[in-house]
């Protein structure tokens, strides 16, 4: 993720999405893994994803968390699915949001590339191939600056997916902008409110903040004029 911007597009839902999620997960998990039944070619079958749903769903919900939670994970999924014709392996972006904040410890750096780990550790076991956990964790590792190549739709989509919450009302906007403030309560304000403003000049200065036609045609006008109002209340001019 780009420092203090991830997103949850359902902050302050009281909509339970874990039920839901476990569906997903096995649906998600069945179709990565294809025909392959078996960890190994001629192996013992693969494992019952269920518990390592609970695992994934367990970690989206540790107590430092207040944005990087079941909620936001269910608003990727949902906007990988309005944006999954532009994929090219639906399964493989979908799991990569499911392990993109697996891990993650505001105070840190290393979150993604110990979220791109586990994701490599986990997968084969569940029966996933190399080629197809290769590129989850490859995707997982690409939140790190949400710039994918041009010949990337996979990452496309998936970093689109986890940008689309600057795109949303005033209200859920600033609710997200709370999330945001109240998971790094440990910063003084003034530190935060410097850093918080350097990430969202630099994303002004992008040409463009969602790379898929629809992502771009749905999304880049809110999200630019939300992220003006927020540098300017930062700044003092509001």
């Amino acid at each position: 993720m780009i420092r203090m911007t991830s997103v949850s597009r359902t902050a302050g839902s009281t909509i339970d999405p874990v039920p839901e999620l476990r569906t997903r997960w096995a649906a998600t998990v069945a179709a990565a893994r294809g025909t392959r039944r078996s960890a190994a070619p001629g192996g013992p079958p693969a494992p019952d994803p269920a518990p390592y749903a609970e695992d994934l769903l367990s970690r989206w919900s540790e107590p430092q968390r207040q944005y990087h939670t079941v909620a936001h994970l269910a608003a990727v999924l949902d906007r990988i699915d309005e944006l999954a014709e532009h994929a090219d392996d639906v399964p493989v972006v979908q799991l990569a949001a499911w392990f993109h904040d697996a891990v993650y410890r505001p105070d840190r750096s290393e979150n993604e590339e110990r979220s791109a780990a586990l994701a490599e550790r986990a997968l084969p076991e569940l029966g996933v191939g190399a080629a197809r956990t290769a590129e989850v964790a490859r995707l997982v590792r690409l939140t790190v600056t949400h710039d994918p190549a041009p010949d990337d739709p996979d990452g496309e989509v998936l970093c689109d997916a986890d940008l689309a919450v600057l795109a949303g009302s005033p209200d859920a906007y600033a609710a997200y902008a709370a999330s945001v403030r109240d998971e790094y309560a440990f910063v003084p304000d003034a530190d935060f409110a410097a850093g918080r403003s350097a990430v969202l000049r630099q994303l002004l200065a992008l040409p463009r903040l969602f790379r898929t036609p629809q992502g771009y045609d749905r999304w880049e006008h809110l999200a630019r004029r939300n992220l003006a109002t927020e540098l300017d209340l930062l700044s003092g001019g509001g």
